[in-house]
């Protein structure tokens, strides 16, 4: 009894051990390679994206404020009359 438990638990050991292999190969083809740097270029592409979003939207509140203080006489850094 013992040396069938000792033989299923080798064998399931192996199992693992043989597929975590197959995942670690097929990772380092040269398609998991380029599926990876796909993968990378994608989310570095959505990062500039949003980034590039949040600027826009902080450059077009700011053009809001200053257009503001611009009508109502007051500019930043003093009091200054818009000609």
């Amino acid at each position: 009894m013992r040396r069938l438990f000792w033989i299923g638990v080798g064998a399931a050991v192996g199992i693992l051990v043989v597929r975590k292999i197959s995942r670690t190969a097929e990772a380092y083809s040269p398609k998991g390679l380029a599926d990876s740097a796909r993968g990378s270029a994608i989310g570095l592409l959505d990062s500039v994206r949003d980034f590039l979003e949040d600027a826009r939207v902080a450059m077009a509140e700011h053009e809001v404020e200053l257009t503001r203080a611009l009508q109502e006489g007051t500019a930043e850094g003093g009091a200054h009359r818009a000609p």
